[in-house]
């Protein structure tokens, strides 16, 4: 049906004393004595479009005020308080009721209860900003990247080999249960693929594939692990970044990687201002001045050794004990960043056990070239590396993991024919969502969650 978005109808002033006509949702009503009033939203705007129903016309206007009808408006527009403008109604259609037991009612509702009812919370103030600045972060990594010449590419959601070595796939079969085979080449000789296959973990190797041809490309697609961490910052399917980049060394990422951060989080602050004002007003005071701070100011960058000596000596009582050759935690990654150098900090040259066979080994022989952005109030939301480009090299990283050769017999060939420095990172997406909006979860930044025990 034709009408206008209701965004159109705040931002475009030629509307004013046109008769127009608009679809939303009612999110409030009121009736008073010789007036009723509908707050609409339609989804493309934060704010919602007041309907002000004049009772002595003949409009059939009772239906309309319950909460979660879906209404078609016709009216003209007319300012209002405040610089704002409303709808004068002059015809009110209803296009879907909605019974009084809808659970978003007028008061506040807590994430966790709205967890519960994934497929209605996009109508809240909360979800309605989230999904919205979702998409402009998604539309700016794709301007970045194409304005830098890299190539849109889009790798297998199910592989036969784990990129990140873990074990922590979904494995993909058309089987399922069964007691019909004696053992487990049996069992995957008779599946789909005949050979046992999952779900991916990253397109890293494949677009390592791909970096090898084009030079510059990235992926932008779903990541899936089997991993059983029930955390504020863990999802089993999640929304993954990851550029290759040939003819690069660590620095080059990492200056790729700055660019990039600064460049989407610029963008949504000059695209969403009403969002961020209500991610500031209800979720993170402050937030948009550490936004313009982290846009305005060059990351610091820190060795791990460094790093490590920097929170032995801190004083702080860590939950995790702090040691050269342990995994940075979160409260290690939030205490460097928030704490040591207050504001977003590259972590560079890991100890090669902590890291993926991947990375490229350096000459002290116990680091390799990776680099973890950590940033305040979340911690890592990149990982990435140069990639060892020396064949031999890279295949005694794998033989020292026990890692079966023949499942990456391409990966390897790339070290070959014609082997270049390399280099890569990847961007959990809903995490830079996190730190951009001030959610503290990770469950409340994607439509559908996907954790432990919790598919729906």
């Amino acid at each position: 049906m034709k009408h206008i978005d209701i965004k159109e109808v705040f931002s475009n002033a030629e509307y004013i004393g046109r008769t127009v006509t608009v679809c939303g949702w009612v999110r409030t009503a009121r009736n008073s004595k010789n007036v009723a009033f509908i707050e609409l939203n339609d989804g493309t705007s934060l704010k919602h479009l007041q309907i002000v129903i004049d009772k002595a016309s003949d409009i059939d206007f009772e239906p309309a005020l319950h909460l979660g009808t879906s209404l078609k408006i016709e009216g003209e527009v007319v300012e209002a308080r405040q610089g704002s403008v409303e709808i004068n109604a002059s015809a009110i259609t209803v296009l879907g009721t909605c019974p009084p037991e809808y659970p978003l009612q007028k008061k506040r509702h807590t994430l966790e209860f709205l967890r519960t009812m994934p497929h209605l919370r996009g109508r809240t103030n909360t979800f309605n900003a989230v999904q919205r600045v979702r998409s402009v972060m998604a539309a700016a990594l794709h301007e970045y990247f194409q304005s830098k010449n890299f190539v849109y590419i889009n790798t297998p959601l199910i592989t036969g080999s784990d990129c990140e070595g873990a074990g922590e796939m979904f494995q993909v079969t058309t089987i399922g249960y069964s007691k019909e085979y004696e053992n487990e080449a049996d069992y995957y000789s008779n599946d789909f693929f005949g050979k046992k296959a999952g779900l991916s973990v990253s397109g890293q190797l494949e677009g390592e594939v791909a970096a090898m041809a084009m030079g510059k490309i990235y992926t932008f697609g779903p990541s899936f692990r089997a991993e059983n961490s029930n955390t504020p910052k863990h999802l089993a399917e999640f929304w993954h970044v990851e550029p290759e980049i040939a003819f690069a060394e660590l620095p080059d990422i990492i200056e790729e990687a700055e660019s990039m951060i600064k460049y989407v989080i610029r963008t949504v602050l000059d695209t969403c201002p009403d969002e961020m004002k209500f991610f500031n007003q209800h979720f993170e005071n402050g937030i948009i001045d550490r936004l313009e701070d982290l846009v305005s100011h060059d990351f610091a960058t820190v060795t791990y050794t460094e790093a490590i000596k920097l929170l032995q000596e801190s004083g702080e009582q860590f939950v995790y004990p702090v040691e050269w050759g342990c995994d940075l935690q979160t409260e290690h990654e939030r205490y460097i960043s928030e704490k040591v150098f207050k504001k977003a900090v590259f972590v560079t040259d890991y100890p090669k056990e902590i890291k993926s066979f991947y990375m490229k080994q350096n000459a002290d022989g116990k680091t390799v070239a990776a680099v973890d952005l950590l940033v305040p109030g979340v911690g890592e939301i990149i990982g990435g590396s140069e990639r060892e480009a020396d064949y031999d090299k890279l295949v005694a990283a794998m033989n020292e993991r026990g890692m079966n050769l023949d499942l990456y017999g391409d990966y390897l060939d790339l070290r070959k024919y014609g082997s270049v420095p390399h280099g890569g990172f990847g961007l959990g997406f809903e995490r830079l969502i996190m730190y951009v909006t001030g959610v503290s979860n990770i469950r409340d930044v994607i439509l559908y969650p996907r954790t432990v025990g919790n598919v729906r």
